[in-house]
């Protein structure tokens, strides 16, 4: 009777063992996978269903393991990763801050100097893959209009309707004449929704102005002339304007500068042939012997090694005409007898 007591018993505790074996306990879950049974061991042909924590989304597979006659679960490739928001833009003259756009992260909106922040300043990437806020707007800092100086007016480079101004605007100042600016014309709503400095206008006169040497001017009257008056010059007779014909009355109480008159020169020749406004004249039959400051003269000269006759040419400047020294006037004889020879009837070089 013993004996047949230890084999029962023998079978039972192989019966046991052989079933403890094979029953598979809870399985080793990956990174953001979540088990959906709550049992802890599980027999031969269960199956155990794999799905990812909120805000994660499943890849490869299959999503469900098996558990195998040798209490082994099946292989799988099964993996979460972490859902991604679409990638933010900057908003209109801002910018964002950020490292990902997968769950969890952040982003940061900024705003450009001179404009202010209206939204949320920051957006968290939410299990769905939607952002938490939307993107905000980077709004212009305002600032009223521009003061006016008395006597003044300014001219804003952009229409602005009612009473408000924005960043970025830009005004230039003018004063009704006599009057003028004084200080920084330019002006600009800045960044801190204030207005520059705003100059002041003020008048400005001249003293009478003073006639030129040898020439004439379009006022006479002794009295004080306001900015931006303008006196005109002239010259007498064959003298030449150098110079704008006009001055004017500026910002600094000064006149704008004058013109002078130019004085013509005579040609120092008696005999001999010149090159004039492109035309070959014989200097005796130049009447009167005078050309205007800044004309151009040529004389003519030999070239002894060569025998033949060249142009240089030479420049009337205020009364002064600088005949060259390569020029030979011939003597009364030479030029009454043979003026076929001079260098100005010969062959040129």
């Amino acid at each position: 009777m013993e004996w047949i007591y230890l084999l029962l018993l023998c079978k039972f505790l192989s019966t046991a063992t052989t079933e403890e074996h094979n029953v598979c306990s809870m399985p080793k879950l990956g990174v953001h996978v979540k088990a959906v049974h709550q049992q802890r061991y599980f027999s031969p042909g269960a199956e155990f269903l794999l799905s990812c924590e909120m805000g994660y989304t499943s890849m490869f597979g299959p999503r469900t393991i098996v558990c195998t006659e040798r209490g082994e679960w099946t292989k799988t490739m099964f993996m979460c990763c972490a859902k991604r928001c679409p990638y933010p833009r900057p908003p209109v003259n801002g910018e964002i801050h950020y490292q990902d756009t997968v769950y969890n992260s952040t982003i940061n909106y900024t705003c450009h100097e001179g404009y202010t922040l209206s939204g949320p300043s920051s957006a968290k990437c939410q299990a769905n893959g939607t952002w938490s806020a939307s993107k905000p707007e980077c709004k212009p800092v305002t600032c009223g209009l521009a003061p006016i100086p008395k006597f003044g007016l300014i001219i804003y480079n952009k229409k602005i309707r009612g009473n408000t101004t924005h960043f970025g605007t830009h005004g230039t100042y003018k004063c009704l004449p006599p009057y003028a600016v004084f200080g920084n014309a330019h002006a600009e709503c800045t960044a801190h929704g204030n207005w520059t400095q705003t100059p002041e206008c003020r008048v400005v006169t001249c003293p009478p102005p003073e006639n030129i040497t040898n020439g004439f001017m379009s006022a006479e009257d002794k009295r004080l002339y306001f900015l931006t008056e303008i006196v005109s010059y002239g010259c007498n007779g064959d003298y030449e304007l150098e110079g704008s014909f006009q001055t004017v009355c500026q910002k600094n109480g000064e006149w704008s500068d004058k013109p002078a008159c130019k004085a013509p020169c005579s040609i120092d020749i008696k005999r001999g042939r010149i090159l004039y406004n492109e035309k070959k004249v014989w200097i005796e039959a130049l009447q009167p012997n005078r050309v205007l400051h800044r004309d151009i003269v040529s004389v003519y000269c030999m070239a002894q090694d060569r025998k033949c006759g060249y142009a240089v040419s030479t420049q009337c400047i205020d009364g002064k005409l600088q005949i060259p020294e390569c020029f030979e006037e011939p003597n009364s004889t030479h030029y009454s007898l043979y003026s076929h020879s001079l260098p100005s009837e010969i062959e040129e070089c």
